[in-house]
């Protein structure tokens, strides 16, 4: 199913540790993308579905400048049919010697209504792309085009991207600790799920923050304070 509007707004509200949580307590371990960053602080949280690019180690007769003359190129196609409120997810093999795309390519995503864009590997143009405003994140700036070293082969398809399992549809949340992937069936409920957890996280750093000790309160063992934490909530509408 589409992801609703209403568990788009959900996701927007919590943070990747708390997602990290709730889907660790699934037994799922892996789903948080290693060593990717934003390239500029979050004005929002991403939210939105992937759709996937991959690239594979590029063959230098097969990989000439003229490829982008084709408009059906793979990475091209792919950019130039991304829907709106997606997020672009790219598997550049944790590889960023060589750029998994550039401003032009991320102003276009932007244009279209993309949510963001993500590579485990590294943008050209990174200071443009910072400044755009739009959610983008990636391994480190690297110049060099990514015919390079990349050879973008097919779209949505199941990807690794920093050694996180990504399969079309799933749902990409990005803040400024990073980007987790939550399989597409599981949305709605991990959402829901981290609403919760949020709203007792928030009691809990107000009770800190006033000087209560963690024990008993950060896990929740105390039964008195679930008493607490449920008149906090009628308190604040929580």
């Amino acid at each position: 199913m589409p992801l609703s509007p209403e568990t788009r707004a959900k996701l927007r509200g919590v943070s990747t540790a708390t997602l990290a949580t709730a889907l660790f307590k699934r037994g799922l371990h892996r789903q948080m993308i290693q060593d990717v960053l934003p390239l500029s602080a979050p004005k929002q949280t991403m939210v939105g579905e992937a759709v996937t690019l991959r690239y594979m180690p590029a063959r230098e007769d097969l990989n000439r400048i003229d490829v982008f003359t084709n408009p059906a190129h793979p990475q091209r196609h792919a950019i130039e049919n991304c829907p709106a409120g997606a997020v672009f997810v790219i598997d550049s093999r944790k590889d960023a010697r060589a750029a998994s795309a550039g401003g032009i390519l991320v102003t276009r995503l932007m244009a279209r209504g993309a949510e963001g864009v993500v590579t485990d590997g590294g943008f050209r143009d990174s200071a443009e792309i910072a400044g755009l405003g739009f959610p983008a994140y990636h391994h480190r700036p690297s110049a060099p085009t990514n015919l390079t070293l990349h050879h973008a082969i097919e779209a949505n398809v199941p990807i690794g991207c920093g050694d996180a399992p990504v399969f079309p549809g799933d749902v990409m949340v990005g803040d400024a600790d990073g980007v987790i992937v939550l399989p597409a069936h599981l949305a709605d409920e991990l959402a829901a799920e981290a609403v919760e957890m949020t709203a007792y996280e928030d009691f809990a750093t107000e009770k800190v923050r006033a000087g209560a000790s963690i024990t008993g309160l950060y896990p929740a063992t105390d039964p008195a304070n679930l008493t607490a934490f449920a008149a906090w909530r009628r308190r604040n509408g929580r």
